[in-house]
């Protein structure tokens, strides 16, 4: 069974303010007599789901095709968090009932459901918890969100303990048709040279 988690991208895609919206431009078009269809697209690379590389948050981090592949691809637990305020920290004793079981994590919040409406109010990580993730030897961690940071924060500082422990992050995942178990993971960044981040098909496999 193959979970699509990829939500889908197009002009009304939500992206972070002042990002720049997806657009696709056709240049050649065979509903006007051309031989093929050929067009280009201008967007944010921070879409749907999408893999922020370490340069996004560190100013001596890796870009997206110098990450290891290995982060995204492999055994997987879907967690799901109760967020009882808008906006939620997720913190240590939100996960102290539940049992780690994969080196990779993602958070299934349930509050950036509609991927086409911008909201502030999205759950996020504490650093604490990542302190916590790192003792289990998870190496990538997932969330529902467009950020493991809040929406107003400056300093990102859960990025920042993510990058100090040297740990993957995906977010903007469609995790509403999956339910808490182990699945594989497969969420492969394009080779984009230089980027400090790419669009991601994620997938999960039971």
């Amino acid at each position: 069974m193959i979970y699509d988690i990829s939500p889908s991208i197009n002009k009304n895609t939500a992206v972070w303010p002042g990002d720049v919206s997806y657009e696709n431009t056709i240049d050649v078009d065979m509903k006007t007599g051309a031989h093929l269809t050929v067009s280009h697209i201008r967007t944010t690379l921070h879409i749907g789901a999408h893999a922020d590389a370490p340069s996004h948050y560190s100013c001596f981090g890796k870009n997206i095709d110098e990450v290891e592949l290995e982060y995204y691809l492999g055994p997987c637990q879907v967690i799901q968090i109760e967020a009882l305020h808008e906006p939620f920290t997720i913190s240590i004793k939100d996960i102290k009932d539940k049992k780690l079981k994969a080196p990779r994590v993602l958070f299934k919040t349930g509050t950036f459901t509609n991927f086409c409406q911008w909201n502030n109010d999205f759950a996020h990580l504490c650093p604490e918890l990542i302190s916590e993730l790192y003792k289990y030897d998870v190496k990538l961690i997932g969330i529902d969100t467009p950020s493991v940071d809040a929406f107003h924060s400056k300093t990102l500082e859960t990025h920042k303990k993510i990058s100090e422990y040297g740990m993957a992050i995906l977010e903007g995942l469609d995790l509403r048709n999956v339910s808490e178990k182990i699945y594989e993971l497969i969420a492969l960044p394009l080779k984009l040279v230089g980027a400090d981040a790419s669009p991601v098909r994620a997938i999960l496999r039971d």
